[in-house]
């Protein structure tokens, strides 16, 4: 590899356009020959697991990382993990990314070629201990940073949030905001697990790329969130809480669209970008609500209340950058999204099948 007079991989200059296409052509070279194995944390999780069957369509191995915490209902993750196929090339290793060891034994499960960090403690109005977001969100990534080093992994891409936005004044959303005035611990730490990602890159020439993902909904989906409580509420009656009486736009993006981002940025070396992963059309959740009550035929039982400091009155992710550097495409307008969503929901509460194909299952990756 070139390395300057200290020895070190440069990240700026001539030499760091040598390191970059030397490994964009070793990472080209492996996705062509060789079956990847990755490491995905939080791999029993909503967007985890997605991607982990995504990544078994396109015959790779997946090993994943999760503690099973009850965050929310453990039993939801297990099941996560059980419908992924085929189970040959998943392995799963229960364990934590506050805990060396634990991220010890998932290195040593398989040679790791490519990481997908998804861990994080979520949670923008989580009661959740600050101290408890610093654990997970900063000291989990220095620890799987740091194991990435040792075994020489080809790519990290790490899940970052639009909530490192805060409450900019730019909109669209876009990477070269400072991102500097977070509005919660999740987006403050989440933040600096980012800037974790470019020491790494700067010191080591590891390849890290930030992927800061927009209000991912889809089957799945995990119950904290507003779209699943939505759909609980249209069948039990349940009051649901709406800042602003429904005023805030959210930027919805669907988990496959999502997926396919994520997937494509484990194949492409950038050296070190922040790119976001959004649908780019924010809609608001009174728009929101109203799709729902259409799908379900139920008027929903909500009420009005005021925004909490927490929240911002709007994410809209300008999406640009990642069309330009992975050939993102989001294909599922919201309401498409809601509709496969609640026949998702339904078949589950039938009992049927889990979930529907992933774009991913139609064919081997070229």
């Amino acid at each position: 590899l070139p390395t300057d007079a200290t020895g070190r991989v440069p990240t700026r200059g001539i030499y760091s356009v040598r390191w970059l296409r030397y490994a964009q052509r070793v990472v080209s070279e492996h996705s062509k020959d060789e079956q990847l194995n990755v490491l995905i944390t939080g791999g029993a999780g909503f967007i985890g697991s997605t991607l982990a069957q995504a990544l078994l369509d396109q015959d790779e191995t997946v090993v994943l990382l999760d503690n099973f915490n009850d965050y929310y209902d453990p039993a939801l993750k297990r099941a996560n993990a059980a419908r992924l196929r085929p189970a040959a090339r998943v392995h799963l290793v229960e364990g934590d990314v506050r805990q060396p060891a634990d991220v010890a034994r998932a290195f040593a499960t398989l040679p790791i070629h490519r990481v997908a960090h998804m861990a994080a403690m979520a949670g923008v109005r989580s009661a959740t201990p600050p101290e408890v977001y610093a654990a997970v969100n900063i000291m989990g990534t220095l620890h799987l940073l740091e194991a990435a080093r040792r075994h020489d992994v080809e790519l990290f891409v790490m899940a970052s949030t639009s909530s490192v936005y805060g409450e900019t004044p730019i909109l669209p959303f876009v990477e070269t905001d400072a991102a500097d005035r977070p509005l919660t611990p999740y987006a403050a730490t989440k933040r600096a697990a980012e800037l974790l990602g470019h020491t790494y890159h700067h010191l080591h020439g590891m390849q890290v790329t930030v992927l800061r993902l927009f209000n991912v909904y889809g089957p799945h989906g995990r119950p904290d969130m507003m779209p699943m409580k939505l759909l609980h509420a249209s069948q039990t009656g349940a009051e649901v809480t709406l800042f602003n009486g429904g005023e805030l736009a959210r930027d919805w993006t669907y988990v496959d669209d999502t997926v396919a981002g994520i997937v494509q940025a484990l194949r492409t070396p950038l050296g070190y970008e922040i790119i976001n992963l959004g649908l780019g059309s924010p809609i608001r959740l009174r728009a929101f609500v109203e799709i729902i009550e259409e799908l379900t035929g139920q008027r929903l039982n909500t009420r009005a209340v005021p925004t909490p400091p927490s929240d911002p009155p709007i994410t809209f992710c300008n999406n640009e950058k990642a069309r330009r550097l992975l050939g993102f495409n989001p294909r599922v307008p919201v309401a498409d999204g809601l509709a496969r969503t609640w026949d998702w929901f339904q078949r589950r509460q039938a009992g049927l099948a889990p979930h529907p194909p992933t774009p991913f299952s139609r064919g081997r990756r070229g």
